[in-house]
């Protein structure tokens, strides 16, 4: 090998992205926003392996399912060759680990979690193979109740987000039996306009019809249109808890529409199911997906529980924000640390770590690889910090025991320069940015002693 062959970069994997910097207030936002709404329900927090076992997936999610055939990272774990899978979803795994720890034996749960899902997808926009959900589980509630309560949490945390271009489609799949006689009559007709079905809806005939209700395909559309309808199958109990779902959304003002067609990709879900959907993200318009999913916890070997919940695709939603052309404004410091000189240097980690005890962000000037050190150019750096102040520690500084504190972002001061007592540079800059908008500026101008 040659002396000077370049070494090679590596990259990082396809549709699984590094989340930059400059995007991170913009998540912050988002996640503690959604933190704030889940808490003010009840919610609390439960975190879940990324890698769970590979057979937890198929016996949840069915056999069946695009996830399940083509789109899980399946692997042996070589050290003992178990079957494992990194998580495509988060339900499964939050339902196992409510059996595991028997977590429900004192009364029902309401639970949330955050992280990232992996799916070998095609990437595209708003699709990704490594992307992030934020969901909630509401565990052993019966009622309409409920199911309402997680729709109106979602229309809140909108709200909140300041997204009014979302909205709700909500259905009714009712429970095995009633799906057991529409799937009949549904195979039925589909076999009668079996020269209309394309590759995908013949594959799913039989394994999973009601798929086929779901297509994209335009040639597709009319005659799927005219097929027997779901919610005409129901009994009177499922009729009436969906009526329920819809009283109390309408009793507190949810727009909604009642989609017949409308499906959930799980196994497990029965009764309501509701997306959330908008036209600003094209093809990838559910922005968030959820329903009643019933039978899971005895598919997975527990006691029959009832169930409810939801998920969001965390980057669909940040696009969302984007569009409404608000700045999402980068991490401000309160102060930036220009010093000249060793002893001054020391003097700055002292003064750093006094304002960090007093509640304030501070970054401290340390070299740099790429710029020099000079006064000039740590005050370029102060600048690009965006940091509201500098506080300037230089030769004469230390001898006088002083700081020079210089405002960086307000114009309207008639100076901008304070000198100010070491011991007392916390208390003034507190003073300053707590009272700025109480106080005039120029009654703290001469505070030192």
């Amino acid at each position: 090998m040659s002396e000077n062959k370049k070494t090679e970069k590596i990259v990082g994997v396809k549709g699984m992205n590094d989340i930059l910097p400059a995007d991170a207030p913009l998540w912050e936002l988002f996640e503690n926003t959604v933190h704030t709404v889940l808490k003010s329900y009840g919610f609390q927090q439960i975190r879940t392996p990324i890698v769970e076992p590979t057979a937890l997936f198929a016996r949840g999610l069915g056999e069946v399912t695009d996830i399940v055939e083509k789109e899980m990272y399946s692997f042996t774990d070589s050290m003992n060759g178990d079957q494992l899978t990194l998580r495509p979803e988060s339900t499964a795994g939050v339902v196992r680990a409510v059996l595991e720890h028997n977590l429900t034996y004192d009364g029902p749960k309401r639970l949330w979690y955050a992280g990232p899902m992996f799916r070998h997808e095609r990437p595209q926009r708003g699709r990704y193979r490594q992307f992030h959900q934020i969901g909630a589980e509401a565990i052993g509630f019966t009622g309409p109740d409920i199911d309402a309560e997680l729709i109106m949490l979602c229309q809140r945390l909108w709200d909140d987000l300041g997204l009014d271009n979302i909205r709700l489609e909500l259905n009714s799949i009712g429970d095995a039996a009633e799906r057991n006689r529409h799937r009949a009559d549904l195979v039925a007709y589909f076999e009668q306009h079996k020269e209309l079905l394309d590759a995908d809806a013949q594959r799913r005939l039989h394994s999973n019809p009601l798929r086929i209700l779901d297509t994209k395909n335009p040639v597709m559309q009319q005659m799927v249109n005219a097929a027997p309808k779901l919610l005409d199958y129901l009994g009177e109990e499922s009729r009436t808890h969906f009526e329920g779902v819809q009283n109390i959304l309408r009793h507190g003002n949810i727009p909604f529409t009642v989609n017949p067609r409308l499906v959930r990709g799980m196994d497990y879900y029965n009764r309501t199911v509701f997306e959330w959907v908008t036209d600003q993200l094209g093809s990838q318009g559910t922005v968030c997906g959820g329903g009643r999913y019933d039978p899971l916890i005895e598919m997975f070997g527990g006691k029959p529980t009832p169930a409810c919940g939801f998920a969001m695709g965390v980057e669909r939603l940040l696009e969302l924000m984007k569009a409404t052309g608000e700045q999402f404004a980068s991490n401000q410091c309160d102060a930036y640390l220009v010093h000249q000189g060793e002893a001054a240097q020391l003097q700055a980690f002292v003064l750093a770590e006094r304002l960090r005890d007093a509640g304030l962000d501070v970054v401290l000037h340390c070299a740099s690889a790429n710029a020099g050190s000079g006064f000039k150019s740590q005050m370029k750096r102060a600048d690009a910090s965006g940091a509201a102040y500098a506080i300037i520690l230089g030769e004469d500084e230390v001898a006088n025991g002083v700081a020079t504190v210089k405002t960086m972002r307000s114009a309207e001061i008639e100076t901008n320069q304070a000198t100010v007592a070491f011991d007392k540079v916390a208390d003034y800059l507190v003073d300053q940015i707590v009272g700025a908008d109480e106080h005039d500026h120029s009654e703290h101008l001469h505070y030192h002693h």
